[in-house]
């Protein structure tokens, strides 16, 4: 394994105070002046690595969206069956740990830039559409061992992030931690129910 040279450690660096101050003030309050002040840094050394706000928004949505595949990771792996790994993945979706991932109030900013550059939405789509694939795969490697019996394992990763992305947008308009728990639960129910479990 190689070293991370200078540059991507700076533009990492630099992406991170931005997530920080996005979330804080709204991606839509920041700049690259506010960056610099942030980092302590002269704004031209922020411009060096990202030219312009919109090439630093784009990195720091890629930095967002990789923020997803933790999710997936689930431990002792190998010592697992396929229906116990489908279930370790259904947990970590409708847990804290998923909505611990990001920050829900930035993500939704960035989401709905997508709606208005084409290069946004095709990276969200990207990678929607792989989360939905890899889930598929889980229910199909279920379904070869026997465990599970799904018909149409894609769409049944589809309706399961569809529950999922309601779920994650209503409940990011409540601070009840009791009514989240509650409805991930309920949630998470219906996804097993989905799943003929």
């Amino acid at each position: 394994m190689g070293r991370k040279s200078l540059k991507e450690v700076r533009q990492q660096e630099i992406i991170l105070a931005f997530y920080k101050l996005a979330k804080k003030e709204g991606i839509e309050n920041t700049s690259i002046a506010k960056i610099a002040k942030a980092m302590d840094v002269n704004p031209s050394l922020i411009i060096h690595y990202f030219q312009t706000k919109e090439e630093l928004s784009y990195a720091l949505i890629e930095f967002i969206l990789d923020r997803y595949t933790p999710i997936f990771e689930v431990t002792n792996k190998s010592a697992k069956t396929a229906r116990e790994i489908l279930l370790a993945v259904i947990d970590n979706l409708f847990s804290k740990q998923w909505n611990k991932l990001f920050d829900d109030g930035l993500f939704y900013s960035c989401y709905a830039l997508s709606f208005r550059d084409e290069k946004i939405k095709n990276r969200y789509h990207s990678l929607l559409s792989s989360l939905r694939a890899k889930l598929t795969e889980i229910i199909e490697a279920a379904n070869q061992d026997g465990s599970l019996s799904i018909e149409r394992p894609s769409e049944c990763a589809d309706l399961i992030f569809i529950i999922l992305d309601g779920a994650y947008f209503y409940l990011s308009l409540s601070k009840d931690p009791i009514l989240t728990k509650s409805k991930l639960a309920l949630y998470k129910e219906k996804a097993l129910k989905v799943l003929e479990i």
